[in-house]
């Protein structure tokens, strides 16, 4: 049998509907152990507000974290520096939610918890607070001491990794140098065969510009970056294919023979992921210690608490961070 994995979970925005999926998650049956680092008081309000049973089992050790039992949620307690109420930022908050991402991750660091599932966070207010921050990925790259990450979208049937994160489109093009590059494809590569079980991936690399710069009269980092990189690890065994236009990578002819499509800037590949719905959606962050799993979606701050939230995005990180799990973990005897 494989151990069932320690998941270590964030409620993200506390005002928004991290929360509320998270409660609404708790409910079902999970084969897993589950550890949320929130404010108990503010999870308990928020299981009342949707009218949703919840026990509450404060974690003093993480050596002790027990199996999921639905209608229970295992709770490191961190304390929301004011009151919340749902739909309403309060810039003083924005300490709590890096708080319990900080501890989530670091359990996972010092192998208390496998894996990191993380709900939707507001950057808006965090930097209202005078906190530089631009996202999960940068900051858990930050506090796992990491120089570069890959951030991946997930959803049935396609997978888009991104070269650039979140960037104005005035920077992309130099951000994109055929180091950068390199590496990013290194670690997509090697973290698709580690913590996705693909022996051998194979990655499909979009162009930069439209028609992958149509041999330099649309531009030239194709010709100068892209495709010499490609070259280059091509011939050190990576099973690459590009660079393909954004606007042909994505027909089924080609995804059909594809295991990953890596993007070279957030909106190139996204729209693609997102255009069904977020339901089942997930974004993986590619490249840490361990592996990490967020929903797909925003706080959604005006239905927080009124019980319109859907949980599936959640619902579907948690299977999905299990499935790969087991996939890479051998049995135990």
């Amino acid at each position: 049998m494989i151990t069932p994995p320690r998941i270590a979970i964030t409620t993200g925005e506390p005002a928004g509907i991290g929360p509320d999926i998270v409660v609404q998650m708790a409910q079902e049956a999970i084969v897993a152990s589950m550890v949320v680092f929130a404010d108990p008081v503010m999870l308990q309000q928020r299981a009342d507000k949707l009218n949703l049973p919840l026990k509450l089992n404060i974690i003093k050790s993480l050596a002790s974290i027990s199996p999921h039992q639905p209608t229970e949620l295992n709770v490191v307690p961190i304390n929301t520096q004011q009151p919340v109420i749902c739909g309403q930022l309060d810039v003083t908050n924005s300490t709590y939610v890096l708080e319990a991402l900080r501890q989530a991750s670091q359990a996972c660091l010092n192998n208390q918890c496998d894996i990191l599932v993380t709900a939707p966070i507001h950057k808006g207010i965090i930097n209202e607070a005078g906190i530089p921050f631009t996202g999960h990925t940068e900051f858990l790259a930050n506090q796992c001491d990491v120089l570069d990450v890959v951030m991946m979208l997930v959803r049935p049937g396609l997978r888009v990794a991104l070269v650039t994160t979140h960037l104005p489109l005035s920077k992309i093009s130099s951000a994109i140098t055929s180091q950068k590059l390199a590496t990013i494809i290194k670690i997509l590569h090697s973290e698709l065969q580690t913590k996705l079980g693909l022996e051998n991936p194979r990655i499909l690399v979009c162009g930069l510009n439209p028609h992958a710069g149509e041999d330099g009269h649309l531009g030239i980092e194709e010709i100068t970056t892209i495709i010499p990189t490609i070259h280059k690890l091509q011939a050190e065994g990576l099973r690459l294919q590009g660079p393909i236009p954004a606007d042909s990578a994505f027909i089924p002819e080609l995804l059909s023979s594809t295991d990953v499509v890596l993007a070279m800037y957030h909106d190139q590949g996204l729209p693609m992921i997102k255009q069904y719905g977020f339901a089942e959606v997930v974004n993986i962050t590619l490249g840490l210690p361990f592996l990490r799993v967020s929903v797909g979606h925003g706080t959604a701050l005006d239905i927080a608490g009124t019980g319109k939230a859907d949980y599936k995005s959640l619902q579907y990180a948690v299977r999905t961070s299990i499935k790969y799990y087991s996939s890479i973990t051998k049995p135990s005897n």
